[in-house]
């Protein structure tokens, strides 16, 4: 065979090369015309919340961490409420219905019937679920005309959870101290694991009655509500100078009979008094009189 010369392989090689970019180009040009997988745009793109995940894990390098849970905060709410009403008595009736309606109670209750001396009241010191306390306000408001408001919200958060973590680890200890008592094998021992757990024991319901009040003072809040007549609900305050000089004249003369009822109260202990040092100023003058009117004997010489 004879030996082929490179000049004659060279348009060979040429045409191969060719067929090869062809075949290339070829196959790239129908992976670009390659249709796109069919799907929503909900499929496609990734929902709100795994892109702010995505930019978050971005951001830190590393895989996003869940936000901790915020606990339930505990309130105990507390409220001064003072309406006045035509009928005090009959306003209490109307109160306590609404609280009973609200799933709340009445936890105390005084009435003061008019007299001829005074005029009618009533106080009622209401515990309201924390839910509905808006509402039985709004009510409360509809009762007559209110003239204060007062409401006071305390954070015990970290007090409950602190009794909690206490009881929760008490109750460990009891629950040790009760499984080592089973198993005591002597008097000795059975004495002293009985009296730790009496001590546990009992500073264990102490703190679970402490926890109770608490939760009882947040899931109710307290209202006081007052019930006065127009008589007695308190005056506005003066908001001008003739309405600051009309106070000012109420309260001088106000004082001035105040003054005058003081006077007549101490009147008559001023003229027993006065009619007590009277007499004790006489008899002191009847004394000093009958001293100096006594003769003073001459003393006799001393024989010799």
């Amino acid at each position: 065979m004879n030996p082929v010369h490179p000049r004659r392989l060279a348009p060979a090689a040429a045409v191969v090369a060719l067929i090869a970019l062809l075949l290339a180009g070829c196959s790239m040009g129908a992976g670009e015309s390659t249709a796109p997988s069919v799907g929503t745009p909900a499929e496609v793109a990734p929902a709100p919340g795994e892109a702010r995940d995505q930019a978050v894990e971005d951001a830190s390098g590393g895989a996003a961490q869940p936000e901790p849970l915020v606990p339930d905060r505990s309130v105990i709410t507390t409220g001064v409420i003072s309406i006045t009403v035509d009928d005090p008595i009959a306003s209490a009736e109307d109160v306590a219905g609404l609280a009973d309606r609200a799933g709340g109670r009445v936890e105390s209750r005084t009435e003061t019937p008019g007299t001829d001396t005074q005029q009618p009241s009533a106080q009622l010191v209401l515990r309201i679920p924390g839910d509905e306390l808006d509402g039985v306000v709004d009510s409360l408001r509809e009762l007559g005309s209110v003239t204060s408001v007062s409401m006071n919200a305390s954070d015990v958060t970290q007090q409950r959870q602190d009794l909690d973590a206490r009881i929760e680890a008490l109750t460990a200890s009891v629950d040790r101290l009760q499984q080592l008592l089973s198993t005591a094998t002597s008097i000795t021992d059975l004495i002293a694991i009985e009296s730790e757990l009496t001590t546990r024991q009992a500073e264990l319901d102490s703190l679970t009655q402490q926890r109770d009040y608490l939760v009882d003072q947040v899931d109710f809040s307290t209202v006081t509500v007052d019930l006065v007549t127009e008589e007695v609900a308190p005056e506005p305050r003066p908001d001008d100078f003739w309405s600051g000089v009309l106070a000012g004249w109420a309260a001088l003369t106000a004082f001035a009979s105040w003054l005058g009822v003081a006077f007549g109260v101490m009147l008559p202990w001023l003229v027993a008094l006065l009619a007590v040092a009277a007499i004790a100023a006489l008899i002191i003058g009847l004394a000093t009189r009958s001293r100096r009117r006594t003769p003073t004997l001459p003393q006799q010489e001393p024989r010799a």
